[in-house]
């Protein structure tokens, strides 16, 4: 296992540590986690811990791509990780913070099911031969959701203090951008999607 794959390893490891953390009942267990008054803002140590996470493991996400293509390490193991320990370090934090009412619940619905329609795309792609690309709009996606999520987990802070929501601005933005790149990569790959096999 070469280096980047490591990396990648550990935002697997990370995200599942986030996730448990969000997930466990700390309350019910008699466990009351501290809170503080950040100049008028009531800020949990718990989302603040996590957020420090999640920045950690995001970075892992961009690191261990930039170290596969430096050294020309990537594999096809690698990329098989990256594509899970991606999903796996967005898609559930979406659902738990909808479900903890810190995000609307039409942000992980609409994100989720993009994924799901790309994923399709790129594997109907695949089984024709095709290798489908990263756009610019799918990356710019990713960014936004990105430092969206971690202004939640940061309480919207320093843009709490003027009363604009960044955070939601940027995950609706990531939205859009899921939609626009959904659209994007069929347009691009229908005619393979749509080609006949040679069996067929």
């Amino acid at each position: 296992m070469n280096l980047p794959t490591k990396i990648t390893v550990l935002r697997l490891i990370l995200t599942i540590f986030i996730i448990l953390l969000l997930c466990v009942p700390f309350s019910s267990l008699g466990i009351h986690l501290p809170q503080y008054d950040f100049y008028g803002v009531k800020v949990e140590l718990l989302y603040i811990v996590t957020g420090i996470i999640f920045v950690i493991a995001s970075l892992t996400d961009f690191l261990d791509g930039y170290l596969a293509r430096k050294n020309n390490q990537v594999t096809d193991t690698g990329k098989m990780l990256d594509a899970i320990a991606d999903k796996v370090l967005v898609n559930p934090i979406l659902i738990i913070l909808c479900v903890t009412r810190s995000i609307p619940v039409i942000i992980p619905v609409i994100y989720i099911t993009r994924d799901i329609i790309v994923d399709a795309i790129k594997m109907e792609a695949a089984s024709k031969g095709k290798v489908v690309a990263a756009i610019g709009s799918g990356k710019l996606k990713t960014a936004a959701m990105m430092i969206g999520i971690v202004l939640v987990f940061f309480y919207n802070i320093p843009f709490e203090f003027i009363n604009i929501r960044v955070d939601l601005f940027l995950l609706y933005f990531a939205c859009i951008m899921s939609i626009v790149s959904a659209v994007q990569y069929f347009n691009l790959n229908k005619s393979i999607i749509f080609k006949k096999g040679e069996n067929e």
